[in-house]
């Protein structure tokens, strides 16, 4: 069960979460409206209600979780989001990543790999809200090159390398930002796509993600 009321204390934890994102380097004032704006507990059983806001990751079921706070606004901030940019999500997850993405103004082309977890998007609350988010069952390694170029991609999951054919779905002057190693911790790295065709790789924090498999499990 979840709890869908957003009462004064879930309103004020989430702008000392937001007050916490600042101190840890947050700038983009447009992504922290957004975690303020978004019930995140809306997306977690109401047994993590009391602790939803904690800047933590918590499980979701089928070995994910809802990432780190920090972390959905540190990528978020990387792909520098504009207006009615077209945007595909490798790992869709709980949806949060991608609500906060849609709250941006982005169209979101989200895709899980989990069946049970997508399964469970057609009881997303924001579905009304958010008709920019599109659900997709597939392989995120695969991407969705029926719908692309895309003008950012964002991968939520740990990659063992960068993918080639992300790289063939994203626009020239687009960014990829994507957390890459097997190891137990991945450098978050933003690949701009340039003009001829190259890529252009710069490396930024190490953060910790569940790793990004290929095909799909149902």
């Amino acid at each position: 069960m979840r709890n869908y009321e957003d009462t004064y204390q879930h309103k004020g934890l989430r702008r000392q979460l937001v007050n916490q994102l600042k101190e840890k380097g947050i700038t983009d004032e447009n992504v922290l409206e957004a975690i303020n704006t978004i019930p995140r507990h809306y997306f977690l059983d109401s047994a993590f209600d009391k602790i939803a806001y904690e800047d933590r990751a918590f499980p979701i079921g089928e070995g994910q979780t809802i990432s780190q706070p920090y972390t959905v606004a540190y990528q978020s901030q990387l792909l520098q989001i504009k207006k009615n940019d077209k945007v595909l999500e490798i790992g869709t997850g709980s949806i949060y990543q991608a609500t906060v993405l849609a709250e941006l103004g982005a169209r979101v082309f989200t895709i899980e790999r989990q069946k049970k977890l997508f399964d469970q998007q057609k009881n997303y609350y924001f579905k009304g809200k958010y008709p920019n988010i599109k659900f997709f069952f597939g392989d995120g390694f695969e991407g969705l090159p029926t719908f692309g170029p895309f003008d950012k991609i964002i991968i939520t999951a740990a990659a063992p390398f960068i993918p080639p054919k992300l790289i063939a779905q994203l626009k020239p002057g687009g960014f990829m930002v994507i957390p890459v190693d097997e190891a137990d911790t991945q450098r978050m790295l933003r690949i701009t796509k340039q003009e001829d065709g190259t890529i252009k790789e710069e490396a930024f924090e190490q953060f910790s993600f569940v790793p990004m498999l290929t095909g799909k499990n149902r």
